[in-house]
């Protein structure tokens, strides 16, 4: 496969999943602002997912329409749904003959329907649930039409490796924002509802109430976010999609290259598989879901450099 093709797929899934994260996001995160009008800010959306400064989060913080504005069609945010989603399109449509029909006429509805004029009075004045429920919808029609219609080649190893890499970043990336609100003093907040909606905002609000049947501690959610295998959006499972994904690349004219990350992501995987919440909290939670981020980050430039030709 070209670099120029890969690269398109790759950065094609990164965008639809950031893009997935920051829907979720946002309409968790409105809820909440609508229980606890007080005390609410969106001070941690803005950190994950923008590019502001700290002054600027503080004066925009508490403008709820306003921020729901600027991160799904706010043109002057690169990390705008409306900036993701048409950067995706545009890496589809540059590898149409790679993608299927389906899937390009998912990214082209989702493009179409985020550029629509009404949106921004639909943001200010509607219901903004309705509005975000319907984004969100689009994004899983996308991923469901990739899973079900894309071949299992090359093409499909790199769409995976894109979303999976971004996955872990964001999870990582949304404990370590939330968990520094609190200092990481993990015994500082007994307030169930910050809890429940951090596991809302990832989706894993169901499971962790099966899976822990004593209510909400913080070490229970580091154990969901990071270490439960059985978590979509945990950061060991999508390490272990991403290896596995990874591995699919394997040939004998790019070993030296595949060796390289291989060895980079099997260094990670085994750090996360044999932590514990325990052990976690006892090394330095902070640190631990730093270096987790900088070595993703680290494997992605190198995939960048080593199959994607960028100097």
């Amino acid at each position: 496969m070209l670099s120029r093709v890969a690269d398109s797929l790759y950065w094609m899934s990164r965008y639809m999943e950031r893009t997935d994260g920051i829907l979720r996001m946002l309409k968790i995160n409105y809820a909440s602002s609508q229980d606890d009008v007080q005390n609410f800010s969106w001070k941690p959306v803005l950190k994950i997912f923008t590019f502001l400064n700290e002054e600027e989060i503080s004066e925009f913080a508490q403008d709820t329409r306003g921020i729901l504005q600027y991160m799904v069609i706010g043109k002057d945010n690169p990390n705008s749904v409306l900036n993701m989603v048409t950067l995706a399109r545009e890496n589809g449509r540059s590898v149409q003959d790679h993608i299927t029909k389906e899937m390009w006429q998912c990214l082209n509805d989702f493009y179409h329907i985020v550029r629509q004029d009404a949106m921004a009075e639909w943001l200010l004045k509607g219901d903004p649930v309705t509005i975000l429920d319907m984004l969100i919808k689009n994004g899983i029609l996308y991923f469901g039409t990739t899973d079900i219609t894309m071949a299992r080649g090359e093409g499909n190893a790199f769409i995976n490796i894109g979303k999976y890499l971004e996955r872990a970043i964001q999870s990582a990336d949304i404990l370590n924002v939330k968990f520094s609100d609190l200092s990481f003093e993990l015994d500082k907040t007994t307030d169930t509802t910050y809890w429940k909606y951090l596991l809302m905002s990832i989706s894993g609000y169901e499971l962790y109430l099966k899976t822990y049947r004593g209510g909400f501690e913080a070490k229970n959610v580091v154990g969901m976010v990071v270490l439960n295998d059985q978590f979509p959006r945990s950061v060991i499972y999508s390490i272990n999609r991403l290896h596995r994904y990874f591995e699919r690349l394997k040939n004998e004219r790019n070993i030296t290259d595949f060796n390289e990350i291989d060895f980079m992501i099997g260094k990670i995987e085994s750090k996360v598989k044999f932590s514990t919440p325990d052990s976690l909290i006892q090394d330095g939670l902070q640190q631990f879901l730093n270096e987790s981020k900088n070595n993703l980050f680290t494997i992605a430039n190198t995939l960048n450099h080593n199959y994607f030709a960028y100097t």
